[in-house]
């Protein structure tokens, strides 16, 4: 009987968390801060093949703590069916702390002492799941236990039954088999006969088989490469696939001939090796995106050693892998550079198309107001400490407005908003926070000159909004200092990973007409600056709005876009502007302030209503802002089919 293939592939195994040195070119003892990201030859394989178009599953088991939800949501960040990630109550998450020395030397050391990815047994691996997969993914360091390799001879037995085929990744960690020391993570190749003997009952139940010469050595009990792919050669009729580092890989889909040279060989990428660790989990990915969709075999190597150089070219092993998107990108058009992490488009492509998560519409309530509620609170005679309940109070009407509907979002502030920033943080609502002095032009940042200092503490969700009274006619000096903060800033966001909303709003006085915008956004572009988000005063005309689309599809299709701002106007003055905006493909949605709270918020400082009828104020006036905009979206939609 026919299986349904819902899934390309499902990698099985190990599943842990890196915790990557951030201070490159030191001791592993000298780092002093490390980023984290998801980890495992497994979980690799399995976001690699996910961002390269696949669709993917992994099958794991994580600890049920923080490091093992960090895991599970970043794997369904990154579009893994997460169906078969257990959560074992008894077992910690595995962790792998390293680092980057210099060029061929990379310091790690693995926590995996009873963890929880080494207790998959058999009762984990369901014939069904692995009938759903085209292809299934075992790796070596799953058969160095007892109960973890029955789970994958298991998987392995299915596959053939059910018709999936394997494809198994050598995978060898010398420490990961108690063969060295715990300080020895890094070594990659210590003779045993016993992982040879045990290795050669895999091989005859493969199809595809993958490693670097070391881990064909070890497979085929030889330190000669070609005695060694003779003798795995002489157990399976597997294709081989040897991994060359810089210089590429070859393939063996048959006998195994006289010179590795006189295989199926696929050139590397000339690039500069920064970090080798993750590199063969990209390799694989890569691999496996062409050789599922029935890709030449030249073809699967110029997908896997782009995708390799990639990996060595970044900081990170799963967050180096690149997507489809920037893999077709550079096959067609390479990079003038061999520094892969410092090729701007590059960099850009892997950032927009890798970002946390799509946000196709943003109805955000802002109330980031700083200086306006100060002063307000002061010609009334309030005690300034009151905003910060106030803006819970609007926390409150918002979530209550919103009720749950995607594209919720507010605009909070660190300074008056804090209680409201921490409350909504992490609830999966849209965040901006502002990182500008309020009112200050030229430019200044309200943490300081060093902006990189300041959203560094800021949670990566916190979209970084800066409001920036910009014209592209200002006088030439303030100008140029202007774009130079902004150009600051973006560079201090990519460094820290944060999304940018860049908010231009033109000074008071100075004449606008339908191009001003549009020149001010194309001029930031040739700077440089390209920001996830642009945050407008909505256009008056179809002329303006025409004339900003095509600045943004001309220098960054991947821009999210834009959000209309509300400048304190009326309420049915804001509804013309958003109508028209509605119609803009360009327009996700808004961000809209003064014109839900600011009636609200006088009343409440001036202590003529009470808590519940300052939250039913600006309950009603978001929620009639979102039915607006709502019902404008969807009649144009319905004109539009």
């Amino acid at each position: 009987m026919p299986f349904k293939r819902d899934l390309d592939v499902i990698s099985i195994g190990r599943s842990s968390v890196d915790l990557y040195g951030e201070q490159v070119g030191g001791r592993l003892e000298d780092m002093q801060s490390f980023a984290k990201y998801v980890g495992g030859c497994p979980t690799n394989i399995a976001v690699g093949t996910s961002r390269l178009g696949l669709r993917s599953a992994l099958l794991t088991r994580v600890g049920d703590e923080h490091m093992g939800r960090f895991i599970r949501e970043q794997l369904v960040r990154e579009g893994v069916d997460t169906s078969h990630v257990i959560t074992d109550p008894e077992r910690l998450t595995a962790l792998v702390i390293l680092g980057i020395r210099d060029k061929k030397t990379f310091p790690l050391i693995f926590y995996r002492e009873n963890c929880a990815d080494m207790a998959i047994c058999e009762e984990d691996v369901s014939e069904d799941f692995i009938a759903s997969a085209r292809a299934v993914v075992v790796s070596g360091t799953h058969f160095s236990t007892p109960t973890t390799e029955a789970a994958m001879r298991k998987a392995m037995r299915l596959a053939r039954e059910t018709g999936t085929r394997v494809v198994f990744d050598i995978d060898y960690r010398p420490v990961l088999w108690k063969l060295t020391g715990h300080g020895l993570g890094e070594e990659r190749f210590v003779a045993d006969g016993g992982v040879t003997a045990l290795l050669q009952t895999i091989l005859p139940g493969c199809d595809l088989i993958v490693g670097t010469e070391e881990e064909f050595h070890i497979a085929g009990g030889s330190t000669d490469t070609l005695a060694a792919l003779r003798r795995v050669r002489d157990l399976t009729d597997a294709t081989l696939v040897c991994k060359r580092g810089p210089m590429g890989c070859v393939v063996f889909p048959g006998r195994i001939p006289d010179s590795l040279e006189q295989g199926i060989r696929g050139p590397g990428f000339p690039v500069e090796v920064y970090n080798v660790l993750g590199a063969g989990d990209a390799f694989m990915s890569g691999f496996l995106r062409g050789w599922l969709r029935d890709h030449t075999l030249e073809e699967c190597c110029a997908f896997a050693n782009a995708c390799g150089a990639f990996a060595v070219s970044r900081h990170g092993c799963a967050p180096a892998i690149p997507t489809w998107t920037e893999l077709s990108y550079f096959l067609e058009h390479g990079s003038p550079t061999p520094r892969l992490r410092e090729d701007p488009r590059l960099s850009h492509i892997h950032w927009a198309t890798t970002r946390r998560r799509d946000w196709p519409e943003v109805m955000a309530f802002a109330i980031d107001h700083r200086a306006q509620l100060e002063v307000m609170a002061k010609r009334l005679g309030a005690d300034p400490a009151r905003i910060s309940d106030f803006k819970l109070l609007a926390l409150r009407a918002a979530q209550r407005a919103c009720d749950g509907r995607d594209g919720f979002g507010m605009l909070l502030d660190g300074i008056h908003g804090q209680d409201a920033l921490d409350a909504l943080t992490g609830t999966d609502a849209w965040i901006g926070r502002p990182v500008e002095l309020p009112g200050s032009r030229p430019l200044r940042f309200e943490g300081g000159p060093d902006v990189a200092v300041t959203i560094r503490e800021w949670p990566a969700e916190h979209v970084v909004k800066c409001l920036t009274f910009y014209h592209p006619d200002d006088e030439e000096a303030l100008r140029t200092e202007q774009e130079r903060q902004i150009q600051t800033l973006f560079a201090a966001c990519r460094a820290t990973s944060h999304e940018l909303l860049l908010e231009i709003i033109p000074p008071r006085g100075m004449p606008v007409g339908d191009d001003t915008i549009s020149r001010s956004l194309a001029r930031f572009y040739e700077l440089g600056v390209q920001p996830d988000w642009w945050k407008l005063p909505s256009p008056a005309s179809q002329g303006a709005w025409n004339r900003i689309a095509g600045v943004i599809d001309q220098h960054d299709p991947l821009c999210r876009g834009v959000l209309i701002l509300g400048l304190d106007a009326p309420e049915e003055e804001l509804k013309a502007g958003l109508a028209l905006a509605a119609r803009q493909p360009v327009c996700k949605g808004f961000a809209v302030g003064r014109t839900l709270f600011g009636a609200a918020a006088e009343a409440w400082l001036a202590g003529s209503i009470d808590d519940a009828a300052a939250v039913a104020a600006m309950e009603g006036a978001y929620g009639r802002l979102i039915a607006f905009w709502q019902e404008q979206r969807t009649r144009h939609s319905r004109s539009a089919a």
